[in-house]
């Protein structure tokens, strides 16, 4: 009472709220004080107000929260790290408030706050009681109190061994750290401006806008109505600034710092926590990898699901609305609510998010000329002279295609593979490569554009890598040596150069090491094929017996598969052992770690294609004379009708089989592991009793997120766009699998990040990071391989030379099926049957295809008869086929290289409206700024003249 009539004495309050009753059974009291001097109305020493409320101050009794009971330990044991350092669990003087209302019951029962329903959960630390490291984690928490943070402990519905630790930042911690760590806020509301129209284009937009009643509204946008009004992206925003907090717009306190930013501020302070005495006794990380605590995590908002509909009663809460608007598989043709992703999960899932959707959009266009292009080859396949050739030629023998058990064939039983390579292999093959060159340039030009203008809706603009804090593990290694920061011209901790090359050095070995282990199981496939083919050629079955070499290439490729996943598996567990780097900040560690696993993953998934597509058949010799490996096993050949037929059983199987593997391990697997405890507990306490549970236990039952972010999702997206756009010209279809799994994929991650995975940390990005410079190095080896398989491994300039040299229509600049007619004659050579060596002279002499022996056979290649001066030497067709290749392979990359960069110059990074904007929203906060230092000194001057002090005519 004394304290209230203290302040109604006082003239120079213009605005007090207090709130107080006499019945305080609370377990802390506080009271807030808000006091605006009002300079222009009194004249008052506000120093005598101030000492006379402390002095007040001194008489209200503070109680403090029971943190476990009678157990609770005492402010003095907080000073075992924080020496002078007493700060309580919300021991604040600058914070005084009477809390007198009454406990909200919801917030007692949904599980998002403490027993008084009053302080909100921001993180939550999970430990067993059974853990020896119980000293680290008391002075840990001992720690955590004394920064100011609040703490509220509760043990296991489920079991009685785990403890949770509920973490809740008072508003003082919250504005502190805010400021440290430069998190940006809004400020005033943004002022939009309509561009001067003509009455021209005013009256061409109403007759555009009257057609669109007519149509059927966008079935792909979402409804407005169901999404919240997201304040931020409505306001400029400004680094937040304790001492001008009055400034920004505060409608309330609690909900100033939204969820994301409340968490990602405490997972800040836990990381620079010590909890024992050493330069690296410091952070979270620490004492999750050393078994002090099980799990951290930030909260869900509730459940994702809800009795009512969304429709009728609204969303329950920001997880609700994401699983309705975006997780749910019945909006799988509707757009992202990309806003609401960052919100809830931070800018840099949402960037990912962002990306995931635009190369999805991008797809399309690359998927329907991908399938023009095969259904052209479908519509001529009837009119391909070549494959006509090839199912008529029942009177050309083949060579056997491995030692003694394969026997001699017709070229005509190739009839079905060389129709099948023409789907692939025809003469929309050229462009479509050329197409997908340049489809990739515009697809990262164009998402540069989309990149700009979210992170200026999101606010990324202005956020540099100097804001970013340096990692805790850096900054405890490295604590002793310390250089001035030239940006913010503080001192930091400092990595000399030697270290930082001897622990490069270390890593790249590693890597380097599993690359070679990596190229060893590929030499593993490739002796697999060469034994196996003669294997299956000599089977029982005459259907794996007459398909050998088919039969060979899929179990090729799916012990191929088997081994990539495997190399994959041990690489994740072994990964961080080998990277020994220690990079000053997250995104620094995140682009090294990520560049280097990337490299491995790369050469992994990619290195038994390459050999397809550019080593098989190409160095086998000739009958007579073959190439052996360790001069033992032949080499394998390809096909009668080509090499592309197995490449793209390759690239088909790989792909379909890892997109497959990969949807299953991303939600399958967390799926059956989160059925599994639901099971558990349900047959333990019931159904009844697991609905009861509160939000931090359903939490900690999911599975929390990898431990490597967001890498394994880039990474399986990056590598399907290498297979989408690398190899791209030998299949076709590449893009349309790609198309309909990233379909499926968002949805599914929308599906793993809102129900089965623990919350992560929100955390800010401006780009993709390093991606993206992976994904402009991967558009530049595309161009180069499409270039060599066009013109090595597929059969295009062997059929364009013969068209204009060789065949009916040499000299008449024409080159149509009429003037194919005799290419396959052409392009096999004649081989004497007594000239094969012994060890690889077939256990048939042919006798079954023409009643005696035969004595010639044929192979593809460009070699002189038997009977020539040079016997099997190279004809002169194969060197102008030879220098064709080359030609085109030079013509082909720069044109498409000039392209590309023809189109990188005239696409700019930002819209033109975009670029407007900036300007416009540049010049409106110079104003702000000029009238906020005008209404300053005009204040100052004012109380110049209050206070009779002389002052000299200075502006204004």
């Amino acid at each position: 009472t004394g304290f209230s009539t203290a302040l109604s004495q006082t003239p120079s309050i213009s605005s007090i709220s207090l709130e107080g009753r006499e019945d305080l059974q609370v377990n802390r009291l506080e009271t807030q004080i808000w006091i605006k001097p009002d300079i222009e109305k009194t004249d008052v020493d506000f120093s005598e107000i101030l000492n006379a409320i402390q002095e007040i101050a001194k008489d209200v009794n503070i109680f403090f929260d029971e943190l476990e009971g009678v157990n609770s330990p005492s402010k003095d044991d907080d000073s075992l790290l924080h020496h002078g350092n007493l700060t309580s669990t919300s021991d604040d003087a600058s914070r005084l408030e009477v809390v007198g209302e009454e406990v909200p019951d919801k917030n007692k029962a949904n599980g998002l706050y403490f027993r008084d329903g009053k302080c909100r959960i921001d993180y939550i630390l999970v430990y067993r009681k059974s853990n020896p490291q119980t000293e680290k984690r008391e002075v840990f928490e001992r720690n955590i109190r004394a920064e100011g943070l609040q703490m509220e402990k509760e043990s296991s519905l489920t079991n009685s061994d785990i403890i949770f630790v509920k973490l809740h930042a008072p508003w003082e911690v919250l504005g502190k750290y805010a400021e440290l760590m430069n998190v940006r806020m809004p400020f005033r509301r943004k002022i939009y401006y309509l561009h001067r129209r003509y009455k021209f284009m005013n009256r061409i937009e109403k007759q555009i806008s009257r057609f669109r009643g007519w149509l059927p509204r966008k079935p792909m946008k979402l409804d407005k109505e169901t999404l919240p009004d997201l304040e931020e992206n409505d306001c400029y925003t400004a680094p937040f600034s304790q001492q001008r907090i009055h400034h920004f717009i505060i409608h309330n306190k609690d909900t100033f710092f939204n969820n994301a930013t409340r968490s990602r501020i405490v997972h800040h302070i836990l990381q620079r926590v010590k909890y024992e005495e050493g330069k690296n006794k410091i952070g979270l990380n620490r004492l999750l990898s050393n078994g002090s605590y099980e799990a951290a995590f930030p909260l869900h908002e509730g459940s994702y699901r809800s009795k009512n509909s969304i429709r009728t009663h609204g969303a329950e809460n920001h997880r609700h609305l994401l699983y309705e608007c975006w997780a749910s598989w019945g909006v799988w043709y509707k757009y992202q609510p990309l806003d609401l992703v960052r919100r809830y999960f931070g800018e840099k899932i949402g960037l990912y998010f962002a990306w995931l959707g635009w190369y999805t959009g991008m797809l399309f266009p690359a998927a329907f000329i991908g399938l023009f292009v095969f259904l052209y080859g479908v519509t001529t396949l009837n009119h391909c002279q070549v494959s006509k050739e090839v199912c008529q030629a029942t009177d050309i023998i083949m060579c056997p295609i491995c030692d003694k058990y394969c026997p001699f064939m017709r070229l005509s039983d190739s009839c079905v593979y060389a129709k099948v390579t023409h789907l692939f292999d025809n003469g929309a093959t050229v462009f479509f490569a050329v197409f997908m060159a340049v489809w990739a340039t515009v697809f990262l030009e164009f998402w540069k554009r989309r990149r700009a203008v979210i992170a200026y809706d999101w606010d990324l603009i202005d956020w540099e890598e100097e804001e970013e804090e340096i990692r805790p593990q850096f900054e405890a290694k490295y604590s002793k040596k310390e250089r001035m920061n030239p940006i913010s011209g503080k001192p930091e901790p400092y990595q000399a150069f030697a270290d930082k090359c001897s622990r490069l050095i270390v890593s790249a070995s590693g890597i380097f090491f599993m690359i070679c282990v990596v190229i060893a199981a590929v030499f593993g496939i490739v002796i697999y094929r060469v034994v196996t083919v003669s294997t299956f050629a000599a089977f029982k079955w005459a259907l794996i017996r007459n398909n050998s070499q088919v039969a060979t290439t899929g179990t090729a490729v799916c012990i191929n598969f088997c081994i990539i996943m495997l190399l994959n598996v041990v690489t994740s567990q072994t990964a961080l052992s080998f990277f020994t780097e220690q990079p000053r900040t997250e995104s620094e560690w995140e682009n090294s770690f990520t560049l280097k696993m990337f490299l491995f993953q790369f050469v992994n998934l990619n290195s038994s294609t390459f050999y397809i597509a550019f080593f098989l058949g190409r160095f086998t010799g000739h009958p007579g004379a073959y190439l052996r490996l360790i001069n033992r096993w032949r080499l394998e050949e390809c096909h009668p009708s080509g090499c592309l037929i197995d490449l793209c059983m390759q690239m088909g199987i790989i792909m379909v089989l890892k997109q497959t593997w990969n949807n299953f391990m991303e939600l399958g697997y967390p799926l059956i592991q989160n059925w599994w405890t639901r099971r558990k507990l349900r047959q333990e306490y019931g159904t009844q009793r697991k609905t009861s549970f509160p939000q931090w236990e359903k939490d900690y039952n999911l599975q929390p997120m990898n431990a490597y972010g967001l890498f394994d999702e880039y990474l399986e997206m990056i590598l399907q766009f290498g297979f989408t756009t690398i190899f791209v010209a030998a299949f076709p279809l590449a893009p349309l699998l790609a198309l309909l799994n990233n379909i499926i994929e968002i949805r599914l991650d929308a599906y793993k990040f809102v129900t089965q995975w623990r919350r992560p940390l929100a955390s800010r990005a401006k780009d993709i990071g390093i991606w993206y410079g992976i994904l402009e190095g991967i558009g530049i080896l595309s161009v180069i391989t499409n270039a060599f398989v066009i013109a090595v491994t597929s059969d295009f300039i062997p059929r364009l030379v013969y068209a204009y040299k060789y065949g009916p229509c040499a000299g008449q600049g024409e080159a149509g099926q009429k003037c194919m007619v005799g290419y396959v004659n052409a392009s096999l050579s004649v081989f004497l049957v007594s000239d094969f060596e012994n060890r690889s002279e077939p256990t048939s002499n042919g006798s079954e295809f023409s009643g005696s022996p035969l004595k010639y056979c044929r192979y593809r290649d460009y070699r002189d008869p038997p009977h020539s001066p040079v016997p099997y030497g190279y004809t002169l067709q194969f060197w102008h086929v030879l220098a064709a290749r080359l030609a085109f392979i030079i013509v082909f990359e720069h044109l498409v290289f000039c392209i590309k960069h023809l189109i990188s110059y005239l696409i700019p990074d930002l819209p033109k409206d975009l670029r407007d904007r900036m300007r416009r929203e540049k010049y409106l906060i110079q104003e702000m700024m000029y009238e906020a230092e005008l209404e300053r000194l005009q204040k100052e001057r004012k109380e110049r003249k209050k206070n009779g002090k002389s002052y000299h005519n200075e502006w204004p």
